[in-house]
């Protein structure tokens, strides 16, 4: 079964997203949406060693009134630095952080782009190879389709031939089935329940951190925590 998923492109996901991706054969990310101010387009969690959270955020210019893929950088602020040294400063002693941290620093200070889209996008492939994960990605922008809410999501999926959306369950406050069904698209929920637990740097745990968290502290394991965890519960 051709299975599609478009989700919103976000900065260092958490790790329900990966699992995501991990049930698709074709990730889209929703570049071509109103862009949303003080949420996950730019910015994520990370693990302090007291146990407390910090913000990273990516400084962008133009507020809300523009698309997630016309969204730029406010490069007048060393953000790129200063997100690598918060993520030393917290991880250093994980025990699988030096394996990661290298690729991930020349990524950061590798690529110089003026596009938010065009860091977000290509670090979470950049995490998904981490996980064994290759789906084809997709921006929505490349499709150039009209109408909104489930009209534009069918358009998408009826190019890319899909026999299964799968949703994410917030999304359930707008989407009609019947117009899937009409289109002869399956239409699947994505159920974020029952993640496992995972050693990380100070307790308590907090589990809406971004991915980085979970393969610093367990590496290759990092996979039996997102969806190994639900094969050996079904």
């Amino acid at each position: 079964m051709h299975t599609v998923a478009i989700i919103q492109p976000s900065y260092i996901p958490w790790r329900g997203q990966f699992d995501f991706i991990h049930e698709v054969d074709c990730f889209v990310f929703l570049d071509d949406v109103q862009y949303t101010v003080r949420d996950w387009r730019n910015r994520n969690r990370i693990k302090m060693p007291d146990g407390s959270t910090r913000w990273l955020t990516i400084p962008t210019l133009g507020g809300r009134q523009q698309l997630i893929m016309d969204v730029r950088i406010d490069h007048s602020r060393k953000w790129a630095k200063q997100h690598l040294e918060a993520l030393r400063h917290s991880y250093v002693r994980a025990p699988h952080f030096k394996r990661y941290f290298a690729e991930l620093e020349e990524f950061y200070l590798g690529r110089q782009c003026e596009l938010l889209v065009d860091f977000t996008i290509p670090l979470t492939e950049l995490l998904a190879g981490w996980l064994g994960l290759a789906p084809r990605f997709r921006r929505a922008s490349e499709f150039r389709v009209e109408g909104v809410k489930d009209a534009r999501l069918i358009a998408i999926a009826a190019q890319l031939n899909a026999q299964e959306y799968l949703s994410g369950p917030t999304a359930q406050d707008y989407l009609q089935p019947a117009l899937w069904e009409e289109a002869g698209i399956g239409l699947r929920i994505k159920d974020y329940s029952g993640y496992p637990e995972y050693p990380q740097i100070a307790t308590p745990f907090e589990p809406h951190v971004t991915l980085l968290d979970l393969v610093f502290m367990v590496g290759d394991a990092a996979p039996e925590y997102i969806w190994g965890s639900r094969r050996h519960r079904d």
